[in-house]
């Protein structure tokens, strides 16, 4: 089940209020980055470190990302695109820019160097492909929803 989408966060929310032509809030420029990271990269590691026979990558912590960066604009902009891909006729509202959040890092670069020297983790899922994943998996649970409210109020 979706978690409703009031308590949906970040690019979460993003998916809901492109889908519903609202506009999107982006605190400050647009310009701040993350080093955004797919779930399949996160089990990627996840198994490796669960597997590894190496004594000294067991009880360690470990950055799984991408190990790149990613601007809040150009996430917008690529949810926005992979949303389009699967539904043509969506409407589109540009972002609005709010102000910055107190205390937000402006910028962040995971260093994954640790887990591929140690478990032998290498990313396989890089941001674009990792949002047109989740793109095309928020819309078969959006329509399996809207098919289930529909039925109970038939």
């Amino acid at each position: 089940m979706l978690m409703p989408p009031s308590s949906r966060a970040g690019s979460m929310r993003w998916f809901d209020e492109l889908l519903q032509g609202r506009p999107c809030h982006i605190h400050g420029d647009g310009d701040t980055s993350r080093d955004f990271c797919h779930i399949g990269n996160v089990v990627q590691a996840n198994l490796l470190a669960a597997t590894t026979q190496r004594p000294e990558a067991i009880n360690q912590v470990y950055n799984i990302a991408w190990g790149g960066r990613t601007t809040l604009n150009e996430l917008y902009f690529r949810i926005r695109d992979a949303l389009r891909a699967l539904y043509p006729q969506l409407v589109v509202t540009q972002p609005l820019y709010e102000d910055f959040r107190s205390g937000d890092v402006r910028h962040s670069h995971a260093n994954i160097a640790k887990a591929a020297r140690l478990l032998g983790y290498e990313p396989v899922c890089d941001v674009a492909a990792g949002l047109a994943q989740t793109a095309a998996w928020f819309m078969a649970q959006t329509q399996a929803q809207q098919l289930a409210q529909s039925g109970r109020q038939a």
